[in-house]
């Protein structure tokens, strides 16, 4: 390919800012693992550093090989993005409390922020001394949040991996919570910006218009844009990573860049870690079709497996040390998959080995494979939507999730079996959200291109620019259908389809755009499909997007649990200078500690289930507590299922002065439903109610 142009287009601007953004997210992610280690996460230090990596990924981007791609479908593409970001920002959701995944990261980014530190040190005098947290049922833990240390330096580990707390720490900085609602439709926007940028360079500048309408359409992508989970930061890293698989490619050996391109591509791929420890997966499917590249002669390879072992192995280290706990629990997902990588990295060795001594595929079976390729990949997808029909996936039912699912089970009228996980029903869950059509032209096209990946291979031709994003994202997609590994309630669990949905959507686009008749890097015309045929590139294109904006449309304009930061807030107020606060029931325990500890400013204690069902138990830890509190400090007992847990153990008034019995917040606010056998049309209503009694 001959040197890109030195001159600035808007196409090149385009993909400048994905790898830049993406980058960056990289960089504040890596500064939060190294300053949030020591304590070091403080404004005055960090926003200079962010700087100083900016202006390094800025000069990097600058020397870059970039696609030349037409001003008009660029512009197009920008808008788009533009309309979705800001869709998302208008009803993003308002998730405080850590109920699941979005409240935790959230909470855990307001931790960050207020004390520096990702693993916060607590004083045991302020919880009434060394003593009390070896009382059998008091603990700091809460769900997400990990007690870690010895009773005498207790300390508190956030759930997860650093990189969101990082990110979404800025927002708090910036403008408290409502800022950090804006950040995930900001990365999410940008991610919709590299696939729309990948298909308009590999199938043509206009389609990259369609395939943005058609994956943002997609209610997981929307549901996941709205709120502060960790997939919008995985889909810019992962987005842009692909995006540089593709350029490193078409740059190939004529180009200086390509090399620092290819590294990027690995970098942002394996980095995607630090953010989202499932990243773990695209970085070991990077492995074997690196190996079949450098097979083919490609020079890519190298540099991005060398840039995905860092930022994995980055990310790695820093969930070792600063997540250990989270590690510890997904240890029996996390094991299997590292032993996939061995072997993956194992077969790939093997077959670069046997390459470079001269052997090469049998004629009778490189003449065969790409039919056997395509043959296999459509009995696949068949063997997947098939298996509800010859198996019921379980897991132990001794297993906490599965006690969540046997009560929503018993909830919803279903026949009470908490092991089932529901894994056997992925591409269903597919097909609420998009569609059976888009399923079928998927699987066609995506058999397709396996037949001419396998024959660009068999008979020695260097593989396609698009091959690795392909392969990465239909293994990933494969993995995840077959064992999402996820509470199967939904929408929650529609984030497992964050890279299976776009790819069903973009393999459409794909059909879509061979029919019509666009082909090549910068929209060439190699033939001119007649109207008939135009008909038929249309009809691919909408069994995607007509489908998923059908079934997004009831939650178009949604806001998920609005109105609980003001209801966190009334609690916040509600408590005085020096009060500890323990949870006393059920619901307390579940949603409050981290939020009166991180956001309040309290101290703050929670209870077991065991010692909340023994009366007398609780009734002396609650008396040892507040006689080894410091002189002046108030132990408030914070209920949030009824005021009946205040009852016998807390005076007449409330943390407020008025009466106990009166809850301090007494809001509904709508939240998604959790729903196992249907597709969810709306939200559930959600009561916030909560008492602040002064223990007596």
């Amino acid at each position: 390919m001959a040197r890109i142009k030195s001159r600035t287009t808007l196409g090149d601007l385009a993909q400048k800012i994905v790898l830049l953004s993406a980058l960056m997210v990289l960089v504040v992610a890596g500064l939060g693992a190294a300053l949030g280690a020591v304590g070091g996460w403080r404004p005055a230090l960090v926003f200079p550093l962010i700087l100083l990596g900016a202006v390094g990924c800025l000069v990097v981007s600058c020397r870059l090989p970039y696609a030349p791609l037409p001003t008009w479908p660029v512009a197009s593409l920008l808008a788009l993005c533009s309309g979705f970001g800001l869709w998302m920002a208008a009803t993003a959701s308002a998730q405080v409390l850590p109920r699941r995944d979005a409240g935790s990261n959230l909470q855990a980014a307001l931790s960050l922020a207020r004390t520096g530190r990702r693993i916060v040190g607590i004083s045991a005098a302020s919880i009434g001394g060394p003593g009390i947290l070896d009382i059998p049922g008091i603990t700091l833990a809460s769900p997400a949040f990990y007690e870690i240390g010895s009773a005498a330096a207790p300390a508190i580990q956030p759930q997860f991996v650093i990189g969101p707390a990082a990110i979404y720490s800025l927002g708090d900085w910036l403008g408290g919570p409502t800022t950090i609602w804006w950040q995930a439709p900001l990365m999410t926007a940008l991610g919709l910006l590299a696939i729309g940028l990948i298909v308009a360079m590999t199938v043509g500048p206009w389609w990259g218009s369609a395939a943005v309408v058609a994956v943002g359409a997609s209610f997981p992508l929307v549901h996941t844009a709205r709120s502060t989970y960790s997939e919008p930061l995985a889909t810019l890293t992962l987005g842009a990573g692909f995006l540089a698989l593709v350029l490193a490619a078409r740059a190939g050996r004529h180009d200086r860049g390509a090399r620092t391109m290819a590294f990027l591509a690995g970098l942002l791929v394996g980095g995607t870690v630090l953010v989202r420890i499932d990243g773990l997966r695209e970085t070991i499917l990077l492995v074997p079709i690196a190996a079949v590249a450098l097979v083919t002669g490609a020079r890519w390879p190298w540099p991005a497996l060398l840039g995905a072992a860092l930022g994995a192995g980055l990310g790695m280290l820093t969930a070792l040390l600063l997540s250990y706990r989270y590690l510890g629990d997904i240890a029996a997902s996390l094991i299997p998959l590292v032993a996939l990588g061995v072997l993956l990295s194992l077969a790939g060795a093997v077959l670069v080995f046997l390459a470079g001594r001269g052997q090469r595929l049998r004629p009778a079976i490189a003449d065969r494979l790409p039919d056997v390729l395509a043959t296999a990949t459509i009995v696949g997808g068949v063997a997947l939507a098939c298996r509800p029909l010859v198996m019921t996936v379980r897991q132990s039912a001794a297993d906490p999730g599965a006690r969540v699912v046997a009560g929503l089970q018993q909830r919803q009228g279903l026949t009470v079996d908490g092991g089932r996980t529901y894994a056997e029903y992925t591409v269903i869950w597919l097909d609420w959200w998009i569609g059976p059509v888009a399923l079928v032209v998927a699987l066609v096209t995506l058999a397709g291109l396996a037949h001419v990946l396998a024959a660009r291979w068999t008979t020695g031709g260097g593989l396609p620019e698009w091959a690795a994003p392909l392969v990465i994202a239909t293994g990933s997609t494969l993995l995840t259908l077959w064992r999402p590994g996820i509470t199967p309630d939904h929408p929650w669990a529609e984030r497992r389809l964050l890279i299976a949905l776009p790819l069903v959507a973009v393999l459409c686009i794909v059909a879509a755009g061979w029919v019509w008749g666009l082909h090549g890097h910068a929209g060439v015309r190699t033939w001119q499909a007649g109207p008939g045929l135009q008909g038929i590139a249309v009809l691919l294109a909408a069994s995607a997007v007509i489908p998923a904006a059908l079934a997004t449309q009831p939650h178009a304009t949604e806001r998920v649990e609005g109105g609980s930061l003001a209801a966190v807030d009334a609690v916040c107020r509600a408590l005085a200078p020096g009060d500890v606060v323990l949870a006393v029931d059920s619901r307390a325990a579940n949603e409050w500690p981290q939020v009166i500890r991180g956001q309040c400013g309290h101290p703050a204690l929670s209870t077991s289930g065991a010692l909340r069902a023994d009366s007398d138990a609780l009734a002396a830890a609650i008396a040892q507590i507040r006689d080894g509190l410091p002189a002046g400090s108030r132990l408030i007992l914070l209920a949030a299922d009824s005021d009946v847990a205040l009852a016998g153990r807390a005076g007449a008034e409330s943390a407020t002065g008025g009466d106990a019995r009166t809850p301090v917040v007494d809001a509904v606010v709508q939240e998604d439903d959790r729903l196992l056998e249907r597709r969810p049309e709306g939200l559930v209503p959600l009561p916030i109610r909560v008492w602040l009694g002064v223990a007596s």
